[in-house]
């Protein structure tokens, strides 16, 4: 017997209103579902255009989206796509999602996954995925036959992060160099303003900027890093990346999926959340040793950063247990075990294809 394998969905935007973190978790999950050999579709809403070519990169079919996400008309065009490719599963992401929306797309032969950070809302999918450390399960609402696969066993990795793990398992030499790395949309504008107050601490010798090539201020970054003769610099590719994290000492971070990444990699962390979703996972990270929460990045002054920099710089053994503590948290193949649990949904009786006889 032949058993028909239909593709994987991705009904996923990436603007800057709706920000980008979830389309760059629906592409590490995309990547974990190919090593099974599963096809991967994105229908996408994407700003700037040029997005399209890190989904076809990744060896991804896309169809661009025209509707808003989380709309009645969106619903109807995602279920005839999905009829169309014959899809395994429909995989939704985003913060305008709502508990109706979600219906809707049960209406199709297709099982629905959910990836939610917020817990808000009553779910009817039959896998909910929160890659984040909180909130906890008791947050979520979810009615019967609903799989949640929640915490750090289910943290996405993009690979540039899980194969630097090996390699930076002892800290290099110093003289220390700093990472900067918040979410794509910067809100706040805190990664210029912090990379620069890191350059003014006499114990940091050159900070790296990690962005996107779309973040909204790139070429004032640009501007700023020339100034400083050789002491910051602005990595976006994923070449100058691995090297930069071999070589990091301390990474700023707003407590995103980032900064999760940077846990699988073992790099010590401050954490100054600029989001709400994001507060929670900060917490969290705080809490199991892998980071120092800070606060909210409004909240933190010049002289609060200055001195937990210098507290971490200046102890190796603090460095040293938040790097252990940081590997055991996120060990990098929460994407593998999210596609174990969508593969039980189905394998299952409900989802299961009909069985195709080849004539011996």
């Amino acid at each position: 017997m032949e058993v028909k394998r239909g593709p994987i969905l991705f009904r996923v935007d990436g603007t800057t209103e709706q920000g980008r973190e979830s389309f760059y978790q629906c592409l590490s999950l995309a990547a974990a579902l190919q090593r099974r050999r599963r096809g991967t579709h994105f229908f996408s809403y994407l700003d700037p255009l040029n997005l399209a070519q890190v989904v076809h990169r990744g060896n991804n079919d896309w169809t661009p989206a025209e509707q808003r996400q989380g709309s009645p008309a969106d619903a109807e065009r995602t279920l005839r796509l999905a009829d169309k490719l014959n899809a395994a599963a429909i995989v939704v992401a985003g913060p305008d999602l709502t508990a109706d929306y979600v219906q809707t797309l049960k209406r199709s032969r297709s099982a629905v996954t959910v990836i939610d950070v917020g817990a808000g809302l009553t779910h009817s999918a039959e896998v909910v995925v929160n890659p984040l450390l909180a909130p906890s399960l008791k947050a979520y609402r979810y009615q019967a036959g609903t799989q949640l696969l929640l915490g750090r066993r289910f943290s996405l990795v993009r690979g540039v992060f899980r194969r630097q793990r090996t390699i930076r398992a002892v800290e290099q030499p110093g003289p220390f160099r700093a990472l900067v790395m918040f979410d794509d949309d910067d809100v706040g504008d805190q990664t210029r303003v912090r990379a620069e107050q890191l350059l003014e601490m006499p114990k940091v010798d050159k900070v790296s900027i990690i962005v996107k090539n779309h973040h909204p201020r790139f070429e004032e970054l640009e501007d700023f890093v020339g100034g400083y003769k050789g002491r910051a610099e602005i990595v976006t590719e994923t070449k100058e990346l691995m090297t930069r994290l071999v070589r990091g000492h301390i990474a700023l971070t707003g407590g995103d999926a980032g900064a999760l990444e940077l846990c699988c990699v073992g790099i010590p962390q401050l954490t100054l959340p600029t989001k709400t979703a994001h507060l929670l996972n900060a917490k969290r990270m705080d809490d199991e040793g892998t980071s120092t929460f800070l606060g909210a990045a409004a909240d933190v002054s010049f002289e609060q950063l200055h001195e937990a920099v210098n507290l971490v710089l200046d102890d190796p053994m603090e460095r040293l247990g938040m790097n252990r503590c940081a590997r055991n948290l996120i060990d990098g193949r929460g994407g593998d075990r999210i596609v174990n649990g969508m593969e039980i949904v189905l394998h299952g009786p409900a989802f299961k294809p009909q069985a195709t006889r080849v004539a011996a």
